[in-house]
Protein backbone atom coordinates (compact mmCIF):
# COMPACT_ATOMS: atom_id res chain seq x y z
CA UNK A 1 0.00 0.00 0.00
CA UNK A 2 2.96 2.60 0.66
CA UNK A 3 4.03 1.90 -3.09
CA UNK A 4 0.59 2.86 -4.14
CA UNK A 5 0.29 5.94 -1.65
CA UNK A 6 4.27 6.81 -2.96
CA UNK A 7 3.25 7.05 -6.88
CA UNK A 8 -0.04 8.74 -6.08
CA UNK A 9 1.72 11.25 -4.61
CA UNK A 10 4.41 11.53 -6.91
CA UNK A 11 2.10 11.68 -9.88
CA UNK A 12 -0.11 14.49 -7.91
CA UNK A 13 2.98 16.73 -7.35
CA UNK A 14 4.14 16.52 -11.39
CA UNK A 15 0.98 17.32 -12.01
CA UNK A 16 0.06 20.10 -9.87
CA UNK A 17 -3.75 18.49 -9.57
CA UNK A 18 -5.04 16.08 -7.35
CA UNK A 19 -5.77 12.43 -7.78
CA UNK A 20 -7.86 9.34 -6.18
CA UNK A 21 -7.36 5.76 -7.04
CA UNK A 22 -9.84 3.06 -7.01
CA UNK A 23 -9.56 -0.61 -6.96
CA UNK A 24 -11.51 -2.87 -10.05
CA UNK A 25 -15.05 -2.78 -7.41
CA UNK A 26 -14.51 0.96 -7.38
CA UNK A 27 -13.11 1.41 -3.61
CA UNK A 28 -10.99 4.32 -3.00
CA UNK A 29 -7.53 3.01 -2.02
CA UNK A 30 -5.21 5.65 -2.16
CA UNK A 31 -5.68 9.98 -3.15
CA UNK A 32 -3.28 12.38 -2.67
CA UNK A 33 -3.85 15.74 -0.79
CA UNK A 34 -6.98 17.58 -1.97
CA UNK A 35 -7.12 21.21 -3.63
CA UNK A 36 -8.56 23.46 -5.93
CA UNK A 37 -12.40 22.14 -7.11
CA UNK A 38 -13.72 19.42 -5.53
CA UNK A 39 -17.90 18.04 -5.58
CA UNK A 40 -19.90 15.91 -3.31
CA UNK A 41 -18.71 12.86 -4.67
CA UNK A 42 -14.62 13.20 -3.84
CA UNK A 43 -15.89 14.48 -0.74
CA UNK A 44 -17.87 11.02 -0.05
CA UNK A 45 -15.62 8.58 -1.35
CA UNK A 46 -12.84 9.68 0.60
CA UNK A 47 -14.78 9.57 3.81
CA UNK A 48 -16.84 6.53 3.28
CA UNK A 49 -14.01 4.59 0.81
CA UNK A 50 -16.41 3.82 -1.48
CA UNK A 51 -18.83 5.37 -4.02
CA UNK A 52 -22.56 5.03 -4.07
CA UNK A 53 -24.43 2.61 -6.18
CA UNK A 54 -25.88 5.51 -8.41
CA UNK A 55 -22.75 7.00 -8.97
CA UNK A 56 -20.99 3.70 -9.60
CA UNK A 57 -23.68 2.81 -12.29
CA UNK A 58 -23.78 6.57 -13.89
CA UNK A 59 -19.89 5.76 -14.61
CA UNK A 60 -20.35 2.35 -15.85
CA UNK A 61 -22.89 4.01 -18.11
CA UNK A 62 -19.90 6.62 -19.19
CA UNK A 63 -18.07 3.70 -20.53
CA UNK A 64 -15.50 3.35 -18.15
CA UNK A 65 -15.14 -0.64 -17.43
CA UNK A 66 -14.72 -1.20 -20.97
CA UNK A 67 -12.09 1.74 -22.41
CA UNK A 68 -8.64 0.46 -23.28
CA UNK A 69 -7.07 4.13 -22.62
CA UNK A 70 -8.32 7.56 -20.81
CA UNK A 71 -11.39 9.21 -21.06
CA UNK A 72 -13.31 11.81 -20.53
CA UNK A 73 -16.44 11.41 -18.48
CA UNK A 74 -19.47 14.10 -18.32
CA UNK A 75 -21.01 16.03 -15.31
CA UNK A 76 -23.95 14.93 -13.64
CA UNK A 77 -25.32 18.42 -11.75
CA UNK A 78 -28.25 16.38 -10.25
CA UNK A 79 -25.99 13.81 -8.86
CA UNK A 80 -23.29 16.19 -7.67
CA UNK A 81 -20.80 15.24 -9.80
CA UNK A 82 -18.13 17.30 -11.43
CA UNK A 83 -16.62 16.61 -15.13
CA UNK A 84 -13.78 14.01 -14.69
CA UNK A 85 -10.88 12.02 -16.06
CA UNK A 86 -10.65 8.75 -15.93
CA UNK A 87 -7.59 6.75 -16.64
CA UNK A 88 -8.05 2.78 -16.29
CA UNK A 89 -5.32 0.60 -14.65
CA UNK A 90 -4.76 -2.56 -16.16
CA UNK A 91 -2.32 -5.39 -16.18
CA UNK A 92 -2.46 -7.69 -18.58
CA UNK A 93 -5.30 -6.65 -19.82
CA UNK A 94 -7.22 -7.35 -16.77
CA UNK A 95 -8.92 -4.23 -15.39
CA UNK A 96 -7.63 -3.53 -11.71
CA UNK A 97 -8.62 -0.08 -10.99
CA UNK A 98 -9.11 3.67 -12.07
CA UNK A 99 -7.01 6.70 -11.69
CA UNK A 100 -9.41 9.83 -11.25
CA UNK A 101 -8.58 13.54 -11.75
CA UNK A 102 -11.52 15.89 -11.29
CA UNK A 103 -12.17 18.20 -14.65
CA UNK A 104 -12.45 21.57 -13.95
CA UNK A 105 -10.82 24.89 -13.14
CA UNK A 106 -9.13 24.17 -15.83
CA UNK A 107 -9.29 20.53 -17.61
CA UNK A 108 -6.20 18.45 -17.97
CA UNK A 109 -4.61 18.83 -21.10
CA UNK A 110 -3.18 16.17 -23.33
CA UNK A 111 -0.34 16.30 -22.38
CA UNK A 112 -1.65 15.61 -18.67
CA UNK A 113 -3.44 12.77 -19.58
CA UNK A 114 -0.87 11.20 -21.32
CA UNK A 115 1.29 11.71 -18.59
CA UNK A 116 -0.90 9.92 -16.09
CA UNK A 117 -1.71 7.46 -18.63
CA UNK A 118 1.91 6.53 -18.34
CA UNK A 119 1.97 5.55 -14.23
CA UNK A 120 -0.72 3.00 -15.10
CA UNK A 121 1.12 0.19 -15.71
CA UNK A 122 3.28 0.97 -12.44
CA UNK A 123 -0.15 1.55 -10.44
CA UNK A 124 -1.62 -1.69 -11.80
CA UNK A 125 1.67 -3.86 -10.68
CA UNK A 126 1.21 -3.14 -7.13
CA UNK A 127 -2.55 -3.12 -7.57
CA UNK A 128 -1.94 -6.58 -8.35
CA UNK A 129 0.48 -7.44 -5.72
CA UNK A 130 -1.99 -6.13 -3.40
CA UNK A 131 -4.88 -8.87 -4.90
CA UNK A 132 -2.54 -11.64 -4.78
CA UNK A 133 -4.13 -14.85 -3.40
CA UNK A 134 -1.75 -16.37 -1.38
CA UNK A 135 -3.20 -15.83 2.01
CA UNK A 136 -0.81 -12.89 2.66
CA UNK A 137 -0.22 -9.46 2.03
CA UNK A 138 1.61 -8.63 -0.77
CA UNK A 139 4.39 -6.99 1.12
CA UNK A 140 4.62 -9.46 3.25
CA UNK A 141 5.19 -11.92 1.08
CA UNK A 142 7.78 -10.30 -0.56
CA UNK A 143 9.72 -9.65 2.38
CA UNK A 144 9.24 -13.81 2.88
CA UNK A 145 10.53 -14.29 -0.34
CA UNK A 146 13.41 -12.00 0.01
CA UNK A 147 14.49 -14.07 3.30
CA UNK A 148 13.95 -17.15 2.06
CA UNK A 149 16.73 -16.61 -0.69
CA UNK A 150 18.64 -14.84 1.64
CA UNK A 151 18.66 -18.47 3.46
CA UNK A 152 16.68 -17.38 6.10
CA UNK A 153 14.68 -20.70 7.02
CA UNK A 154 12.21 -19.22 8.98
CA UNK A 155 10.47 -17.66 5.54
CA UNK A 156 9.84 -20.98 4.61
CA UNK A 157 7.75 -22.01 7.65
CA UNK A 158 6.03 -18.71 6.93
CA UNK A 159 4.69 -18.88 3.29
CA UNK A 160 4.08 -22.59 4.10
CA UNK A 161 1.51 -22.14 6.70
CA UNK A 162 0.30 -19.14 4.82
CA UNK A 163 -0.46 -21.49 2.22
CA UNK A 164 1.58 -20.07 -0.22
CA UNK A 165 3.90 -22.94 -0.85
CA UNK A 166 3.67 -26.47 -0.70
CA UNK A 167 5.18 -27.96 2.08
CA UNK A 168 5.55 -31.64 0.17
CA UNK A 169 6.54 -30.40 -3.55
CA UNK A 170 9.99 -29.84 -4.32
CA UNK A 171 11.40 -26.18 -5.52
CA UNK A 172 13.16 -24.69 -8.56
CA UNK A 173 14.53 -21.26 -8.94
CA UNK A 174 14.65 -19.96 -12.10
CA UNK A 175 16.65 -16.40 -12.41
CA UNK A 176 15.92 -14.12 -15.49
CA UNK A 177 18.63 -11.55 -16.14
CA UNK A 178 17.85 -8.70 -18.85
CA UNK A 179 20.67 -8.30 -21.28
CA UNK A 180 21.23 -4.48 -20.79
CA UNK A 181 24.17 -3.62 -18.98
CA UNK A 182 22.13 -0.79 -17.34
CA UNK A 183 19.39 -1.89 -15.52
CA UNK A 184 16.62 0.92 -15.03
CA UNK A 185 13.21 1.32 -13.70
CA UNK A 186 11.65 0.09 -16.93
CA UNK A 187 13.68 -3.40 -17.31
CA UNK A 188 12.67 -3.64 -14.06
CA UNK A 189 9.08 -3.13 -14.46
CA UNK A 190 8.91 -4.90 -17.85
CA UNK A 191 10.63 -8.02 -15.39
CA UNK A 192 7.67 -7.68 -12.44
CA UNK A 193 5.41 -7.67 -15.65
CA UNK A 194 6.27 -10.95 -17.03
CA UNK A 195 6.32 -12.61 -13.53
CA UNK A 196 3.01 -11.50 -12.99
CA UNK A 197 1.73 -12.87 -15.88
CA UNK A 198 3.75 -16.23 -15.62
CA UNK A 199 2.27 -16.47 -11.96
CA UNK A 200 -1.32 -16.41 -13.61
CA UNK A 201 -0.82 -18.90 -16.01
CA UNK A 202 1.46 -21.45 -13.85
CA UNK A 203 -0.71 -21.50 -10.64
CA UNK A 204 -0.81 -25.36 -10.66
CA UNK A 205 3.48 -24.48 -9.79
CA UNK A 206 2.81 -22.12 -6.39
CA UNK A 207 4.87 -20.25 -8.26
CA UNK A 208 6.66 -16.75 -5.94
CA UNK A 209 8.87 -14.36 -7.28
CA UNK A 210 11.36 -11.61 -6.18
CA UNK A 211 12.64 -8.90 -8.47
CA UNK A 212 15.61 -7.21 -7.68
CA UNK A 213 17.76 -4.10 -9.33
CA UNK A 214 19.49 -6.34 -11.98
CA UNK A 215 17.57 -9.40 -12.18
CA UNK A 216 14.45 -11.54 -11.20
CA UNK A 217 13.70 -14.69 -9.46
CA UNK A 218 10.53 -16.94 -9.86
CA UNK A 219 9.99 -20.01 -7.73
CA UNK A 220 8.04 -22.83 -8.78
CA UNK A 221 6.81 -26.17 -6.71
CA UNK A 222 7.16 -29.60 -8.20
CA UNK A 223 8.46 -30.31 -12.01
CA UNK A 224 10.63 -27.47 -13.14
CA UNK A 225 9.07 -24.64 -15.44
CA UNK A 226 10.64 -24.68 -19.27
CA UNK A 227 12.77 -21.55 -19.68
CA UNK A 228 11.03 -21.30 -22.97
CA UNK A 229 7.75 -20.19 -20.53
CA UNK A 230 9.96 -17.20 -19.23
CA UNK A 231 11.49 -16.06 -22.56
CA UNK A 232 7.78 -16.12 -23.77
CA UNK A 233 6.22 -13.82 -20.73
CA UNK A 234 9.08 -10.89 -21.11
CA UNK A 235 8.94 -8.13 -22.99
CA UNK A 236 12.20 -7.36 -23.01
CA UNK A 237 15.38 -9.69 -23.72
CA UNK A 238 16.63 -11.90 -20.92
CA UNK A 239 18.74 -14.70 -20.28
CA UNK A 240 17.75 -17.26 -17.93
CA UNK A 241 19.89 -19.30 -15.56
CA UNK A 242 18.13 -22.39 -13.58
CA UNK A 243 19.13 -23.77 -10.70
CA UNK A 244 18.62 -27.44 -9.41
CA UNK A 245 16.02 -28.49 -7.99
CA UNK A 246 16.17 -28.60 -3.80
CA UNK A 247 13.96 -31.09 -1.70
CA UNK A 248 11.96 -28.70 0.45
CA UNK A 249 11.62 -24.51 -0.09
CA UNK A 250 13.52 -23.99 3.15
CA UNK A 251 16.76 -25.00 0.40
CA UNK A 252 15.85 -22.34 -2.06
CA UNK A 253 18.62 -20.45 -1.70
CA UNK A 254 20.56 -23.01 -3.01
CA UNK A 255 19.26 -23.52 -6.60
CA UNK A 256 18.80 -19.32 -6.44
CA UNK A 257 22.67 -18.71 -6.42
CA UNK A 258 22.79 -21.83 -9.01
CA UNK A 259 20.31 -20.13 -11.00
CA UNK A 260 21.92 -16.25 -10.62
CA UNK A 261 25.35 -17.95 -11.78
CA UNK A 262 23.67 -19.87 -14.62
CA UNK A 263 22.04 -16.41 -16.03
CA UNK A 264 25.51 -14.93 -15.83
CA UNK A 265 27.07 -17.85 -17.68
CA UNK A 266 24.41 -17.43 -20.37
CA UNK A 267 25.08 -13.79 -20.67
CA UNK A 268 28.58 -13.59 -21.06
CA UNK A 269 29.12 -16.83 -23.02
CA UNK A 270 26.54 -16.82 -26.10
CA UNK A 271 27.39 -20.09 -27.28
CA UNK A 272 25.36 -21.36 -24.61
CA UNK A 273 22.60 -19.94 -25.86
CA UNK A 274 19.51 -17.66 -24.25
CA UNK A 275 19.47 -20.68 -21.10
CA UNK A 276 21.49 -22.27 -19.09
CA UNK A 277 20.74 -25.05 -16.03
CA UNK A 278 23.59 -25.03 -13.38
CA UNK A 279 23.43 -28.81 -13.29
CA UNK A 280 25.07 -28.60 -17.47
CA UNK A 281 27.58 -25.43 -17.43
CA UNK A 282 30.10 -28.04 -17.21
CA UNK A 283 33.86 -26.00 -16.06
CA UNK A 284 31.70 -22.70 -16.09
CA UNK A 285 30.61 -23.72 -12.40
CA UNK A 286 33.58 -23.92 -11.10
CA UNK A 287 34.73 -20.71 -12.80
CA UNK A 288 32.03 -18.48 -11.82
CA UNK A 289 34.04 -18.69 -8.48
CA UNK A 290 37.33 -17.24 -9.88
CA UNK A 291 38.54 -13.73 -11.20
CA UNK A 292 40.69 -13.06 -13.93
CA UNK A 293 43.51 -12.84 -11.92
CA UNK A 294 43.64 -16.37 -12.05
CA UNK A 295 44.55 -16.42 -16.01
CA UNK A 296 47.49 -17.52 -17.50
CA UNK A 297 50.47 -15.25 -17.36
CA UNK A 298 51.01 -15.56 -20.89
CA UNK A 299 47.03 -14.95 -22.01
CA UNK A 300 47.45 -11.42 -20.27
CA UNK A 301 49.57 -10.59 -22.76
CA UNK A 302 47.74 -12.10 -25.50
CA UNK A 303 44.38 -10.56 -24.17
CA UNK A 304 45.91 -6.92 -23.68
CA UNK A 305 46.27 -6.72 -27.85
CA UNK A 306 43.49 -6.56 -30.16
CA UNK A 307 44.87 -7.78 -33.03
CA UNK A 308 45.82 -11.42 -31.51
CA UNK A 309 42.18 -12.09 -31.09
CA UNK A 310 42.45 -14.29 -34.68
CA UNK A 311 45.24 -16.07 -32.60
CA UNK A 312 42.65 -16.57 -29.52
CA UNK A 313 39.92 -18.25 -31.42
CA UNK A 314 42.21 -20.45 -33.04
CA UNK A 315 43.72 -21.64 -30.04
CA UNK A 316 40.09 -22.04 -27.81
CA UNK A 317 38.54 -23.90 -31.27
CA UNK A 318 41.99 -26.29 -30.92
CA UNK A 319 41.99 -26.82 -27.15
CA UNK A 320 38.39 -27.43 -27.20
CA UNK A 321 38.51 -29.73 -29.71
CA UNK A 322 41.21 -32.12 -27.70
CA UNK A 323 44.21 -30.11 -29.46
CA UNK A 324 43.24 -32.26 -32.95
CA UNK A 325 44.77 -30.08 -36.11
CA UNK A 326 42.27 -32.21 -38.38
CA UNK A 327 39.28 -31.38 -36.60
CA UNK A 328 40.31 -27.59 -35.71
CA UNK A 329 41.54 -26.81 -39.63
CA UNK A 330 38.11 -28.28 -40.58
CA UNK A 331 36.20 -26.14 -37.95
CA UNK A 332 37.98 -22.91 -38.43
CA UNK A 333 38.12 -24.11 -42.51
CA UNK A 334 41.91 -23.12 -41.91
CA UNK A 335 44.77 -24.78 -44.08
CA UNK A 336 46.43 -26.91 -42.10
CA UNK A 337 49.75 -24.52 -42.39
CA UNK A 338 48.14 -21.49 -41.30
CA UNK A 339 47.35 -23.35 -38.40
CA UNK A 340 50.54 -24.35 -37.30
CA UNK A 341 51.71 -21.17 -37.85
CA UNK A 342 49.25 -19.55 -35.37
CA UNK A 343 49.60 -22.19 -32.99
CA UNK A 344 53.81 -21.27 -32.68
CA UNK A 345 53.02 -17.57 -33.05
CA UNK A 346 50.38 -18.43 -29.61
CA UNK A 347 53.65 -20.48 -28.03
CA UNK A 348 55.95 -17.57 -28.43
CA UNK A 349 53.65 -14.66 -27.58
CA UNK A 350 52.20 -16.14 -24.41
CA UNK A 351 55.73 -18.41 -23.76
CA UNK A 352 53.90 -21.59 -23.12
CA UNK A 353 54.78 -25.15 -24.44
CA UNK A 354 51.12 -26.10 -26.13
CA UNK A 355 52.80 -29.86 -26.07
CA UNK A 356 52.44 -29.98 -22.35
CA UNK A 357 48.83 -31.17 -21.40
CA UNK A 358 49.41 -28.68 -18.19
CA UNK A 359 49.74 -25.77 -19.87
CA UNK A 360 47.09 -26.74 -22.33
CA UNK A 361 44.49 -27.15 -19.34
CA UNK A 362 46.08 -23.91 -17.44
CA UNK A 363 45.33 -21.90 -21.21
CA UNK A 364 42.08 -23.33 -21.97
CA UNK A 365 40.79 -22.74 -18.28
CA UNK A 366 42.27 -19.06 -18.85
CA UNK A 367 40.05 -18.54 -21.97
CA UNK A 368 37.05 -19.55 -20.18
CA UNK A 369 37.51 -17.27 -17.30
CA UNK A 370 38.52 -14.44 -19.79
CA UNK A 371 34.69 -15.14 -21.77
CA UNK A 372 33.18 -14.91 -18.36
CA UNK A 373 35.00 -11.24 -16.79
CA UNK A 374 34.16 -10.02 -20.47
CA UNK A 375 37.98 -9.61 -21.40
CA UNK A 376 37.76 -11.97 -24.49
CA UNK A 377 34.94 -12.02 -26.69
CA UNK A 378 35.48 -13.80 -29.91
CA UNK A 379 33.74 -12.48 -32.87
CA UNK A 380 32.15 -15.75 -33.59
CA UNK A 381 31.50 -18.54 -31.03
CA UNK A 382 32.88 -21.86 -31.22
CA UNK A 383 32.23 -24.65 -29.00
CA UNK A 384 31.35 -22.72 -25.82
CA UNK A 385 32.67 -25.71 -23.29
Amino acid sequence: MADLQRTVDELAARLDRPLLLEDGLQRVVAYSEQSGAMDDIRRDSILRRHTTPEIRQWLRDAGIHDAPAPLRTPGAPHLGLLPRVCVPVRHDAALLGFLWFIDVDPAMSDAQIAQAAATAPALALALFHESLATGLASHRELEAVKGLLMGERDAARRLIEAGAFPQALPVTVLVARPLSDEPDQALRLALEQGLLALRRRLSAHHPLHLVRYDHAALLVAGVPVAAEEVHAAMSVPVVVGIGRARPALAEAAGSYAEARHAAEVAARVPGLGRSAEWARLGVYRMLTHLTDHELHPGLDRLLDDDQHLPLLETLETYLDLAGSAVATSRTLRLHRTSLYYRLRRVQELARTDLSDGGERLALHLSLKLARLSGRYRPREAGPAS
